[in-house]
């Protein structure tokens, strides 16, 4: 974990000492007196990234600092070839490693999150929002990816398994209210500060690990590889997946799940060295079975998301009957904590949404106290959810950033409204893969891939 370490980090020599990082670090993980370079503290760090979205010290590429920008660039995990500014506050890059394993013999996956498709199309001058889904796509074939698979299938598949997963404990006396696992930087949250209420998370592994863990056993047995001969890479918004990816949780019998991650921004750093038009790309279709997806599955992008696609599955399961409407407005909206409630047959679940971690303790007391009065909750670390990761295009003017944030969100629900399959249980590939290779949710091999277990960590 000595690379999860050193995961998100302040370049003292460019850091100001303005201290909004400080201000936005939901954990106080961040020390510093105004106008003297700050520090982070990676013990108490959740690895969010939201000072890297925030920070606003930079040299530019007219600048020469004390140390050289070709070091600086090589200590970032950078290509000699950025022009950008590079900003005291950085998430440590993987493009070296992965272009290295795009060169070799290896068998190579690549999955992508619902809000890459949203944002990385402003890293090109594209206006905020803007869907490309199909020129993502394209640009990772001509990266030389052999499969490029998607996300989203995995977020299908975690409603399958959550779904099955609260039901049983509402149907058992399980321990509730039950808060959703796919966010990382929530679960260390858990692990450091509340490890008595780890019982409360779900079990499941994010959408990414299970992408992860199925291409190198369903998916490797469908290319017909070893799953030695596969390189598992994640495309995210945020800069805690690659800490999520790195924890020895996440693999099994020595593999890891997901060989490594890249941001949005990462990536964009690679079509660009590559010498790739982005915007000239036609739109190709991610490969599949591992690449089809709902409309539940891409909306996990955003906070409410992960919600509304549980409660449309849920709805059916619990009742036996379509959902009357599957667009759930009551379970979106802006608030960092909201509450609702559904009625599923003769049962009404009450069910919380929590959008940043400032606004998660208060309902952690009620839990530790016994009384708070609802089954389902789920928290995202970042404050609109995935679409404002750490990872993501930065938003250089901070008056800009909520309808910069708008329009990724609006993206994510106008691809939802359009996509011929909206439900994740109705996801053809991810019934195909229950029969074929699952089994059936909760079941051994889906429990065996799919899920894992959280504990206590030291800060």
């Amino acid at each position: 974990m000595s690379k999860s370490k050193q995961l998100i980090i302040i370049d003292e020599e460019l850091c100001t000492g303005c201290g909004r990082c400080k201000d936005v670090c939901p954990v106080d993980a961040i020390s510093g007196i105004h106008g003297e370079p700050h520090k982070i503290d990676s013990s108490r760090c959740i690895f969010c990234g939201q000072c890297v979205q925030t920070c606003s010290a930079y040299s530019s590429i007219l600048d020469e600092p004390e140390t050289p920008r070709a070091d600086k660039l090589r200590e970032r995990g950078m290509f000699q070839s950025t022009t950008e500014p590079l900003f005291a506050a950085y998430c440590a890059g993987d493009v070296f490693e992965i272009s290295d394993a795009l060169k070799s013999d290896k068998f190579t996956m690549v999955q992508c999150a619902p809000a890459v498709r949203v944002s990385i199309g402003e890293d090109f001058g594209m206006k905020a929002g803007s869907l490309t889904p199909g020129k993502m796509a394209a640009a990772l074939r001509r990266l030389g990816f052999n499969k490029v698979y998607d996300t989203n299938f995995a977020a299908d598949l975690t409603i399958m398994e959550e779904g099955n997963e609260l039901l049983s404990r509402v149907k058992n006396n399980g321990t509730l209210p039950m808060f959703t696992s796919c966010c990382p930087a929530w679960v260390r949250y858990m692990e450091l500060n509340y490890p008595d209420l780890l019982p409360h998370l779900s079990s499941c592994k994010s959408p990414q690990q299970m992408s992860g863990a199925l291409f190198k056993t369903y998916g490797a047995d469908i290319n017909g590889k070893q799953r030695t001969e596969i390189y598992s890479v994640a495309v995210m918004p945020c800069t805690c997946k690659k800490f999520e990816s790195a924890r020895p949780e996440m693999s099994m019998e020595g593999h890891r799940d997901v060989d490594a991650v890249l941001t949005t921004r990462e990536l964009a750093y690679m079509i660009r060295e590559a010498g790739i038009d982005f915007e000239s790309l036609p739109d190709e279709d991610f490969d599949k079975p591992l690449g089809t997806y709902s409309g539940a599955g891409n909306i996990f992008g955003v906070t409410g998301g992960v919600m509304e696609a549980a409660l449309r599955t849920a709805y059916e399961l619990v009742s036996g009957e379509p959902v009357p409407e599957t667009d759930l407005i009551f379970v979106r909206g802006e608030e960092g904590f909201r509450i609702a409630s559904m009625t599923m047959g003769e049962q009404t679940f009450k069910i919380a949404v929590v959008a940043g971690l400032t606004n998660v303790a208060p309902l952690l007391e009620k839990v530790r106290a016994g009384n708070a009065e609802v089954d389902f909750v789920e928290v995202m670390c970042c404050p609109s959810g995935c679409i404002s990761g750490g990872g993501q295009p930065k938003v250089l003017l901070p008056t800009e950033r909520d309808e910069v944030y708008r329009c990724r969100k609006e993206s994510m629900y106008s691809h939802d409204k359009n996509s011929k399959i909206r439900k994740s249980h109705e996801n053809p590939d991810v019934q195909k893969a229950y029969t074929e290779f699952l089994g059936e949710p909760l079941g051994h091999t889906s429990h065996k891939l799919l899920h894992t277990v959280f504990g206590k960590q030291d800060a």
